[in-house]
């Protein structure tokens, strides 16, 4: 594969005595097609910035390289603003945090942009080229242009892959395990499936655990919901962004419940809703910006395009999550005069998302016809991750809403010499809100022995 094209850098420092280098290149679409049109990537990198008490010799600084590769809404700055990554850098390494493609600065897709692309059908085929494999393929090509005039044994880096950005790792130790160091997955060892039905299913039974774990809680909120509900029944009511505020969409507040800390985010929302109906009898504007606020999609149009397919080999989705949810009756209560309570969902895809979410509408027709694709190439291969010698290392939160505990420590076995921590009391996005606890784990992992 060939190196990335750099088109431009540029430093300098912040507090934290951090140096930042912005970081643009040009790549493929298509890794295959050299030639064919590029995308322009955009990264950022940080390291220490020191300095000695004499002057450094004339020599050139090669300091190991570390890739962090988080999900499809990170924002490579807000990581750079943590203190998060100042703590990972004092381990000697210099740190990049790319945009990954179609995010960020790195060729974004907005439903502006894709329409570039021409037809429904040339844009489904487009966006076939932002999946995992794709994003390591570009990673590959930055790292040999990072490291062309490291001597041979300082050429690979350490990779930290977290949620998707652990999936992107683990197709890195399929494909290109010669350009790793050693890799570390947080809340990021994927499924090994062809097609995500079965991933939704144990989605669907912990997100009703959850939505009865919130209103263990907060029990007036079993109320609040279908009051609320029977509002957006009987009045549209639109978001500051054009979007709708349907009962679905209400329901997607359960997109957080993941996290540390939502629960009583969410119910700040819902008391702030139920005080604005009893008040004025309609919902004021501060308080509908809180579903632009947590639903994505707005502004992270790729993330709702390709949520499924970045599970699919040789086999299309077919609306999965649409489908699925019809299994699961306890999640068919959604109105006012509901029996039951209303479950929130999560991190799902629903055919109304494309009506409520004023950026997804024009998009409806490309993502049915990605919806169809069934000739997506395999993510992973197992037979490598088998004979892996690349050392890895993996958070694995047993009480994790997004990926799966049994389908991460089933991977995690079939990556040979892979080895893990498990935390019940962590959550999904512990690598940012108790970064420390983390991070000191993992090293644990990579430099104690067995005793």
């Amino acid at each position: 594969m060939a190196m990335a094209k750099i088109l431009e850098q540029r430093s300098y420092i912040v507090p934290g005595k951090l140096k930042i280098t912005e970081h643009f290149f040009e790549v493929p679409v298509d890794h295959s097609k050299p030639d064919g049109p590029q995308l322009r990537l955009f990264g950022r990198s940080c390291e220490k910035n020191e300095k000695p008490v004499e002057p450094a010799k004339d020599e050139p600084k090669q300091t190991p390289w570390r890739i962090c590769l988080y999900s499809l809404l990170y924002d490579s700055r807000a990581e750079l603003e943590s203190q998060s990554c100042t703590y990972k850098v004092v381990r000697g390494y210099q740190l990049f945090f790319p945009d990954q493609r179609g995010t960020g600065m790195s060729s974004t897709i907005t439903t502006a942009t894709l329409a570039k692309q021409g037809s429904p059908a040339d844009q489904a085929a487009y966006i076939k080229h932002f999946r995992a494999d794709s994003i390591v393929k570009d990673m590959e090509a930055i790292r040999k242009v990072f490291t062309k005039d490291y001597p041979e044994n300082k050429k690979k880096w350490s990779a930290l892959g977290q949620s998707f950005g652990g999936f992107c790792i683990v197709n890195y130790l399929s494909r290109f395990p010669e350009g790793l160091q050693e890799v570390f997955l947080t809340g990021g060892l994927p499924p090994l499936v062809k097609q995500p039905d079965a991933v939704y299913e144990r989605l669907f039974r912990r997100m009703a655990d959850r939505s009865h774990a919130y209103y263990q809680k907060f029990p007036e909120d079993v109320q609040r919901m279908k009051d609320i509900a029977g509002h957006l029944t009987k009045e549209e009511v639109k978001t500051n962004t054009g979007g709708i505020v349907s009962v679905s969409r209400l329901r997607q507040f359960g997109f957080i419940l993941g996290f540390h800390g939502s629960f009583d985010v969410i119910h700040g929302i819902l008391l702030q809703m139920t005080n604005d109906l009893s008040m004025f009898g309609f919902l004021t504007r501060p308080t509908i910006q809180n579903f632009d606020n947590l639903g994505p999609f707005e502004t992270h149009v790729l993330y709702a395009l390709v949520h499924e397919p970045c599970y699919l080999s040789g086999a299309a989705s077919n609306w999965s999550a649409e489908r699925t949810i019809h299994k699961f009756p306890e999640f068919g209560a959604c109105t006012a005069d509901s029996a039951d309570p209303i479950l929130f969902t999560s991190e799902m895809i629903f055919k109304s998302m494309f009506n409520d979410f004023a950026e997804l509408r024009p998009l409806y027709e490309t993502m049915d016809i990605i919806q169809h694709i069934s000739d997506w190439p395999d993510l992973y291969d197992e037979a490598q991750l088998a004979k892996n010698e690349v050392p890895a290392y993996a958070a694995v939160y047993l009480n994790d809403l997004y990926v799966d505990y049994e389908y991460s420590s089933e991977t995690a076995r079939k990556i040979k010499g892979c080895k893990t921590f498990v935390r019940s009391d962590l959550y999904h996005e512990a690598l940012g809100s108790k970064s420390a606890e983390v991070v000191e784990q993992l090293f644990k992992l990579r430099d104690d022995v067995l005793d």
